[in-house]
């Protein structure tokens, strides 16, 4: 059994003789016997008395302690050195038991009582039980060994500022055949006596002795002389310290006690205070020990929660995601550190035990408000992505702009509220109002941005509806160029506008703007009409040189039905020119300004009167261009302003020349056609010359007469002359020219020759040649056709050159002028 209680106790010395505090030792002790477990169920039991008085063999019977015992063959000596504490064995609840260094011990002297006033003033501040060890032939002595041990202890009770209500069991050692109902009043009397004796502070002065102490007197027999009866007693006397601290217990009525986790911080603070020689207020040391050891335990919790697998698990999961039930995990996991925090430290001060709660809850906020922030970032992303989608699947649905993104933003909110709730932590009031205002500052973003797209790709369809509706056509009005253009070309904007205007406006309801927001993109879209139509007029402008002489060529060389003119000499070639130029001009003068206003201008009439009524011959580009009458020597129109103006008058006048340059070859070619049509149609000789054949030649026409054989080889030679005409085409060999056409009939005629005398003797013989026949017919007919259809050699040329020299200036044919030369070659080829 010895050898059990010897391994139960842990016996281990708490301060030594030099009065240093063992605090590594104090650990180990309280972690072997698992102290920091028991909250306030242990109690601590400490003994004091004289040296030698048998104090270590009484703890050791009674709590199966192993302290060291002295041996009595040895003589008397100091065997307890500072103060040990091991534990007692057995007994319910834990008790820590203090063996203190007995007093009035000759190795200190009469005079070194410091550790002895330092060792009792630390046994009454920590201990729950103080057992007094006296000699029983003490009692009623007025110099025996207690006296100064009790006055030692009521003096440094003093010192306590407030009391712990500390039961002081005196042990009577060695009783005598004195009844301990005799001896217990004589030593509670000397007690009061004692206690009455003792100075004490002003706040204490009348202060019952009860107030601080529970007296208890108890007596033991002589160990060494009775020793059975002596451990018998011991034993009934052990009874009394199972469940001390219970209401009625040695201890039941005990105050200020300290929780076990905080009483070996609690234990070397006090030690500290007393070797220091300060007044050791309790209370004080009470909130001391209790902020210490509850601020120790909420580290540890911190520190554990930092390094938590689940809390690590959920910070790892929300940065990557938003976490579903967010604020219930996380609150879940606060909630078991903070009741790992409150089952620790329940023990300790109320009012320090919640306030660092409230500072480890602190810390531990501000370790998973990041986890926070981000679980309500991916809950503004997830929303933000929503709402887009929500909104783009609206659109397509057709539904209107704003509705739509009312409805969706809302929802969006909703659905951020619920995910704000979920993501709530219960030990925490933190505001998601930021995140919120930042995601309808997303939304309102998003929506704005969708809505100028909207808006902007709505614009680009009906400007593109207008750009088609009036390009083309105006387009057309410009190569008409008439005196009516530019009242076709407003009633034309005006009529497109208005078509895109009634569309465009219903359009824009949907998007619900602000008055001058709608009045502004409105104005906008007629701008650009407008805009579309200065443009296309710009252009025409730029080529206006072109269309002047394409509408030249197609006047001067078409009659009023669209045909080509043949210059057959009958034609007035001055009038035709005039009316051409005319038409020019016209065209030159729709296009020298931009006329949407309806504003009257002279521009046509100075034209006409100051270019067209002077003489046609281009002798005119030798006028003095600085006549300061000219109104055409200007850069400016009168009546026009010059965002309208597209040709300045001085480039209207440099066109005109220009046009009258490059024109005046086609006339010239004209005039020389016409000439060469004359002298192509005078074949026969003059009359004066027929006159002088038939005088000198009466006398060869006589011999004819009279000789009928010569009719006939005239006759037959005029048959061959006339097939061979025929057959080689003289007229069409000098149509370009007098020597190609005789080189031409000088290299044919032999082989005609021989072929036509080769075809008259076959028929001589009965054996007409069909081919021959057929071929000669061919020829024949293709010898008429070629009479009848052929134009005229120079009208041909004029139209040839005309047309090489409109090559030449990149200009075109306008439809209506294409459309009349195929349906004039259609008709000639059918005929």
């Amino acid at each position: 059994m010895a050898v059990k209680r010897e391994e139960d106790s842990c016996s281990t010395q708490l301060i030594d003789e030099n009065g240093e505090f063992n605090a590594k030792g104090l650990d180990n002790f309280a972690t072997t016997v698992k102290l920091t477990r028991c909250g306030l169920s242990y109690a601590v039991v400490a003994i004091m008395g004289p040296q030698s008085s048998g104090k270590s063999t009484l703890l050791n019977h009674l709590f199966y302690t192993n302290f060291r015992e002295m041996d009595a063959f040895r003589g008397r000596s100091q065997t307890t050195k500072g103060i040990w504490i091991a534990k007692a064995v057995g007994i319910e609840p834990l008790t820590i038991v203090m063996d203190l260094e007995g007093t009035d011990g000759r190795e200190r002297g009469e005079d070194d009582t410091t550790f002895e006033k330092q060792s009792a003033l630390f046994a009454l501040a920590v201990a729950d039980v103080v057992l007094i060890n006296m000699w029983c032939h003490d009692i009623g002595r007025e110099q025996a060994a207690n006296k100064p041990l009790l006055k030692t202890v009521f003096q440094v009770m003093m010192r306590l500022f407030s009391p712990r209500k500390t039961t002081l069991l005196f042990v009577i050692r060695d009783k005598t055949k004195t009844p301990l109902e005799y001896l217990e009043p004589i030593l509670r009397e000397d007690i009061q006596k004692i206690w009455d004796g003792v100075r004490k502070p002003q706040a204490h002065k009348d202060t019952p002795l009860s107030e601080f102490f529970n007296v208890e007197v108890t007596a033991l027999p002589s160990y060494e002389e009775k020793e059975e009866q002596f451990k018998d007693q011991v034993a009934q006397l052990r009874q009394q310290f199972f469940h001390s601290i219970s209401p009625g217990g040695l201890a039941g009525d005990r105050r200020g006690v300290v929780p076990a986790s905080g009483f070996s911080y609690s234990a070397q603070q006090i030690w500290k205070v007393i070797k220091e020689n300060k007044d050791l207020d309790l209370p004080a040391h009470k909130v001391m020990v209790a902020t210490v050891r509850c601020e120790e335990i909420a580290n540890e919790k911190f520190s554990s929660l930092m390094i938590n697998e689940d809390w690590r698990a959920l910070e790892h999961e929300v940065h990557e995601d938003a976490v579903r039930n967010f604020g219930r995990r996380l609150s879940s996991i606060l909630d078991d550190f903070l009741s790992e925090y409150d089952a620790e430290s329940v023990f300790f001060e109320e009012n320090v035990r919640s306030l660092k709660r409230q500072q480890f809850l602190s810390k531990a906020l501000q370790l998973v408000h990041p986890a926070f922030i981000s679980q309500l970032g991916h809950l503004r992303d997830k929303s933000l992505e929503a709402f887009k989608t929500q909104l783009e699947q609206s659109l397509r649905r057709g539904e209107a702009f704003a509705a739509s993104v009312r409805k969706c933003a809302d929802s969006t909110i909703i659905e951020f509220d619920k995910g704000c709730s979920d993501a709530a932590v219960r030990h925490a009031n933190w505001d998601a109002s930021k995140v919120r205002d930042k995601l309808h500052r997303d939304i309102e973003a998003h929506a704005s941005s969708v809505r100028n797209d909207k808006l902007s790709n709505l614009k680009a369809a009906y400007e593109k509806q207008i750009t088609s509706a009036l390009a083309e056509p105006i387009e057309s009005l410009f190569e008409v160029g008439g005196s009516d253009t530019w009242a076709s070309i407003r009633k034309l904007l005006k009529r497109e506008t208005d078509v895109a205007i009634s569309c465009f406006s219903p359009a824009l309801s949907g998007f619900e703007l602000d008055q001058d927001t709608f009045d502004r993109m409105m104005q906008n879209l007629k701008d650009y009409a407008r805009s579309v139509v200065e443009k296309k007029a710009r252009e025409e402008a730029g080529k206006v040189l072109m269309r002047m002489k394409d509408r030249f060529n197609t006047v001067f060389s078409h009659d009023s039905d669209s045909m080509p003119r043949l210059w057959t000499g009958k034609e007035d070639i001055r009038s035709i020119t005039k009316e051409s130029r005319s038409e020019s001009l016209k065209l030159l003068s729709v296009v020298a300004a931009i006329r949407l206003d309806e504003k009257p201008d002279r521009i046509e009439s100075i034209l006409f009167s100051r270019l067209l009524e002077g003489t046609f011959s281009i002798s005119s580009r030798d006028r003095d261009l600085g006549d300061s009458g000219d109104p055409l020597a200007s850069s400016s129109w009168e009546e026009v302003s010059r965002e309208n103006t597209l040709l300045t008058p001085v480039q209207c006048k440099s066109l005109w020349r220009q046009f009258m340059a490059e024109t005046e070859y086609t006339v010239t070619q004209a005039i020389s056609a016409q000439e060469a049509y004359r002298q192509s149609n005078n074949w026969l000789p003059p009359a004066w010359a027929i006159m002088a054949m038939i005088v000198l030649g009466f006398n060869e026409f006589m011999l004819l007469l009279r000789n009928p054989l010569y009719l006939l080889v005239l006759f037959v030679v005029y048959l061959l002359g006339k097939a061979l005409w025929v057959q080689m085409n003289i007229p069409g060999e000098f149509r370009n020219g007098i020597l190609v056409g005789l080189i031409s009939i000088s290299s044919r005629f032999l082989p005609t020759f021989a072929d036509l005398l080769q075809r008259l003797a076959a028929e001589a013989q009965g054996n007409p040649a069909p081919e021959a026949s057929r071929t000669t017919h061919h020829v024949a007919s293709q010898s008429f056709r070629s009479q009848v259809n052929s134009p005229n050699p120079v009208s041909s040329s004029v139209s040839s050159s005309s047309n090489i020299s409109t090559e030449n200036d990149f200009e075109y044919m306008s439809p209506q002028l294409t459309h009349r030369r195929v349906t004039q070659m259609e008709q000639e080829e059918s005929s």
